[in-house]
């Protein structure tokens, strides 16, 4: 149940984020898929919150690297 309700939120949320840079979009679905991650295998509250910190740091990076190819640098 909670999976789903967690799907459901970053759905809506990544929905109105057409304005947003590669590093913001990075940073939300990095930090959604980590928490989803970092439940399934660490389980808790302390897993969730890993995963999502260390998958938003990781897809902020990715996304700004985008970001930068785009821009040309």
């Amino acid at each position: 149940m909670k999976l789903t309700i967690l799907s459901i939120t970053i759905a809506g949320l990544l929905a109105g984020c057409g304005t947003w840079s590669g590093a913001e979009k990075g940073t939300a679905i990095g930090a959604g898929a980590g928490a989803l991650i970092g439940n399934a295998v660490g389980g808790g509250t302390l897993g969730t919150v890993g995963g999502a910190v260390v998958g938003g740091v990781v897809g902020h990076e990715v996304g700004e690297n985008q970001d930068k190819k785009k821009q040309g640098n």
